[in-house]
């Protein structure tokens, strides 16, 4: 048995800057690629991290589901989905993958969507600058349960000890009557160097033993060199690199799911066997898992 992408979805227009907007249509977007009814998805996992208006409360994972389209209806026999918000920064995709194939193991619902995405709070930029790295996106993976190998292998997540390299926060002492508009991105001189460092060491766990495949390679965007700069440690070949379009920044949570949407759509994944996908971010923390592609894709 094994846990496989049957669709992905993505947003990215400029008609607005509201990440429950474009994650609503991620996954919308994805329902109807995968020919799939909102009925027939039993969890919705949101991982994305800056939200609309600095948003607490509700779950922001309630809010995409509504703007999917996903279980308005309340009558006795309706199937319900259930939400809610995971958020590790840029590894919180990876993290709900691995909490997908649990709940898929279960059996107790056929699909889980997981949801991605960013936006500036002041809901009024959608490219990343010197103070806000992240550019505004939503990005959507439709998961389920199918016999056979294709699929998710295990999931391998690091910390590095010491300072968390990069923080994030809402200026209290400064803010005033603004707060919700306002950010504070804080990044350490090495910042990019202590990710790579267990962004590497999870890599190399999930690819140990494998004997061959043919790999290519999905991976955060902290900068545009950082997934080159990780297949150069790991020794894969630049070529293998696969990544989201990043002319308005690193679109952060959303990026593997942008970047794997972007190659499946330009078919540029034939040929290989596998995709490692290596989520890394502020902690310094990582988590990487080997994904066998369909016997379809690699014809």
């Amino acid at each position: 048995m094994g846990i496989r992408i049957r669709a992905t979805g993505t947003s990215r227009s400029t008609d607005t800057h509201s990440v429950v907007t474009h994650s609503g249509r991620a996954a919308a977007q994805c329902l109807e690629r995968a020919g799939v009814r909102p009925d027939q998805v039993g969890v919705l996992i949101n991982t994305g991290v800056f939200r609309d208006s600095n948003t607490v409360e509700p779950a922001v994972a309630a809010l995409i589901q509504k703007a999917a389209g996903i279980g308005l209806d309340y009558t006795r026999n309706d199937p319900r989905t259930f939400s809610f918000d995971l958020m590790n920064g840029a590894v919180g995709v990876v993290n709900a993958v691995q909490v997908a194939g649990s709940v898929l193991a279960t059996g107790s619902t056929e699909h889980v969507l997981i949801v991605a995405g960013d936006t500036h709070p002041s809901l009024a930029r959608s490219s990343a600058d010197a103070e806000f790295p992240y550019a505004t996106s939503g990005a959507a993976l439709l998961l389920e349960q199918v016999d056979g190998a294709e699929g998710f292998g295990p999931v391998f997540t690091a910390t590095a000890p010491g300072t968390p390299a990069g923080q994030a926060y809402v200026d209290t002492a400064a803010m005033g009557t603004v707060g919700r508009t306002l950010m504070t991105v804080e990044r350490e001189p090495d910042f990019e160097d202590r990710v790579l460092e267990v962004a590497v060491e999870v890599a190399h766990s999930a690819l140990a033993d494998l004997d061959g495949a043919f790999v290519a390679l999905i991976a955060s965007t902290p900068s545009p060199v950082f997934p080159d700069r990780l297949a150069d440690a790991l020794d894969i070949d630049r070529d293998a690199v696969r990544v989201p379009d990043l002319a308005d920044g690193d679109p952060h949570t959303a990026a593997l799911p942008l970047a794997y949407a972007r190659a499946s759509a330009e078919g540029t994944l034939t040929g290989y066997t596998h995709v490692l996908f290596v989520a890394a971010g502020a902690g310094p923390s990582a988590a990487a898992t080997l994904y066998r592609l369909p016997a379809e894709t690699t014809a």
